[in-house]
């Protein structure tokens, strides 16, 4: 029973993240705007002033989104690949099911990477988007995912299995 509930964390993991990047496609001016707008530092008034920068340039606000796009696509692919070899090895030894494992706990790291490294690292500290409500909104979202995928990668790649 265990060994299926980490095929389907790691499931979730990828779809979640495949939803994502279907609705930023889906919605692509308005995610570059969102994006935009957190990354120029507009509507700051609780820390008006940053130690660093902002970025005005949309060519900039393009390329940002493009990578939190491709990071989505990743983890949604690997997400999915990595339940599939799961529920493939699920029958198999321990050895086998741990080393079917890999796609599944890259997938979770490369959710953390987007969703804790750009969002929070980067959003939420360096641009400070948490002083708007889009920007806060996003903050949010991205701290429950990047924590449940967190959680799910040690549960994942515990090998009592």
């Amino acid at each position: 029973m265990v060994r299926y509930l980490k095929v389907f964390l790691v499931l979730f993991i990828g779809l979640h993240a495949l939803i994502y990047a279907l609705q930023n496609l889906a919605n692509l001016e308005q995610a570059h705007a969102a994006l935009g707008y957190v990354l120029s530092s507009t509507d700051h008034q609780v820390y008006p002033h940053t130690m660093f920068f902002a970025v005005a340039n949309p060519t900039v606000h393009w390329a940002a989104l493009g990578l939190v796009i491709i990071g989505e696509l990743a983890v949604g692919a690997l997400g999915i690949k990595g339940a599939w070899d799961m529920f493939a090895a699920r029958n198999a030894s321990a050895e086998r099911f741990h080393a079917a494992k890999v796609n599944g706990v890259l997938a979770a790291g490369i959710a953390l990477l987007v969703w804790f490294g750009f969002f929070m690292t980067f959003g939420a500290a360096f641009f400070q988007m948490w002083q708007t409500k889009v920007g806060a909104g996003s903050m949010e979202g991205a701290f429950m995912y990047s924590m449940a995928s967190a959680i799910t990668m040690m549960f994942v790649y515990l090998t009592d299995d």
